[in-house]
Order: structure tokens, then sequence, then C-alpha cells
């Protein structure tokens, strides 16, 4: 079932006094994929800028802006219109071999480097080993995905950005960045490149035309099967036409809705809205 969804994504920063320059990175426009279409996107910020763009090395697009005036506060929108058609994914196909080639481990070398924020503690890496009986490296990989839904529980406030994966296990809990990140280890721990994305969910199963709901920041893995397969560990299910990606990395540093600098006061306070609409 296709739909056209309209997302808005909206961010608050509040300081204690001026901040007297500003620079920043916005990762806020959604990608055009086989599975999604962006008919229209804007990322606009106040107090007025100056932007720039470009695509960083993942083929992400970035909204780089400056803000050299005195403020005491900033807000970052970013408004989507994307199209979403996703036909259901392949049965996995490559071999054991296929992955071991120099075609795709040399291809996708940075999408098989277990740092430190994702690799698996001792305990959870013994029990991804054993997915190596599996016939292929899609059927392994399926597995890490439920292994990570069945064990970690989706906890609001559990962790925060700057969480490493094996913390998130240690306490069996966590938010979708977290599970990803699991996965993303686990998948990378077995010889399957993988990668982290980002983007939104509409949390409506059967969305309303129309009707605009409190909709969220969302983060899923793929990995390599002759072709990327996504796939969401968190809810345990192929993501389809209610999700929309936004950009794909090695992990959330690669991702980041927003980064940057300043100089002045501390910031006292940050806000995040974000909306979906399904438009049709």
């Amino acid at each position: 079932m296709s739909m056209q969804l309209r997302v808005v994504h909206a961010t608050t920063f509040e300081y204690d006094g001026k901040a007297v320059a500003s620079y920043n990175q916005a990762r806020l426009t959604p990608q055009t994929t086989p599975g999604q279409i962006v008919s229209h996107s804007r990322v606009e910020v106040s107090p007025a800028p100056f932007t720039y763009e470009y695509r960083d090395y993942f083929g992400t697009a970035v909204t780089a802006f400056e803000v050299l005036d005195p403020h005491d506060a900033m807000t970052v929108t970013g408004t989507s219109t994307v199209h979403t058609s996703r036909s259901p994914a392949a049965p996995p196909t490559i071999g054991w071999d296929d992955l071991a080639a120099p075609e795709v481990s040399d291809t996708w070398t940075e999408y098989l480097v277990v740092n430190s924020l994702v690799a698996p503690p001792a305990d959870l890496a013994a029990r991804f080993d054993t997915l190596r009986d599996a016939a292929l490296p899609g059927e392994a990989a399926r597995a890490v995905c439920a292994l990570v839904h069945a064990e970690v529980e989706y906890r609001t406030g559990s962790t925060d950005v700057h969480t490493q994966a094996a913390d998130a296990w240690q306490q069996r809990a966590g938010v979708c960045q977290d599970i990803a990140h699991l996965a993303v280890g686990g998948l990378r721990s077995l010889g399957i490149p993988a990668r982290y994305v980002s983007g939104y969910f509409h949390p409506q199963a059967q969305p309303v035309v129309g009707e605009t709901v409190p909709g969220e920041s969302h983060a899923w893995v793929e990995w390599w099967d002759d072709g990327w397969h996504a796939f969401d560990p968190t809810n345990d299910t192929e993501p389809g036409d209610r999700y929309v990606v936004l950009a794909a990395g090695r992990d959330y540093g690669d991702v980041k809705p927003l980064s940057g600098i300043y100089s002045g006061a501390a910031t006292s306070s940050m806000a995040v809205d974000v909306t979906i609409t399904r438009l049709a």
C-alpha cells in the first residue's frame, strides 16, 4: 500500500543568554530511493542563517548553516513530502563464500568494522556466533534481529545518544538507536556488511488520510544480500510504507539529525517535535 507522507521535524534550542556564533549541520532531507520519492523538502532556520548544501561521504543530503548574529534561541525545521511504495524484499540469495569475496568485503569494508559503539559484549557475541550455522547469511541476519528484539526491551529514557550497544545489552533495555546498534554489531561480527539507517516511522498501523499525529525519529538496519535489505529489529518487521528514510551510515554518529558548535551562553533547553500526516 503506497502512501504520501508529510513529515515536520522541528528542533528548538534556547540559551541562557546570548549565543554569539553557531555552526551546524542538519541531516533532515529524506533520500529518494527505489522505495520512496521525495517530492518536496526544505530546511528552515531562525534566526536567518548563511546556508549551503552538499552530500556527505555516505550520500546523505546535508544542510550546513551558520548563525553569526547574537541570539538567545534557534529553531531548525525540516519539512518534507515523501511518496513511499516498497515491495517485499526478495528472499536471501548470496552465500557465505560470496560475502567473503573481495568484490563484497572490499566494497563494503566500512560496514564490516565492529567499533566500540556497536561491538557486542562477549556473552552476546558467543550467541551471535552460533547463528553461523544458517544456510545463508540472510537467514542468519534475520536471526540476529530476532534475538535482539526478543532480549532487549524498548524503554524510553533508559539510554542516551552516547550509550554503547554493550551497555544497552547489559541492562537489556534501550531505544531504537541502541537496538539498531546491537543488530549492526551482531551482523558485522558474522561478516555481514550492515549499516545504520535513520528516518521516521508513522506510529499507526492504518494511517488516516489527513490526520496529523505525533511522529518519531526512528532507527533500523540494512544488511547486504546482493543489495541492501532493510529490517527494523525494534518492531521485528520489515520496513514498509510507513517508514521514511533520512540517512544511512556506519552508526548514529554518521546520521545525527543536527550537530554543531557554538560560542557564548550555555544551552538551557532543547525541544524536539515531530509530526507526520498521511496526505494520500
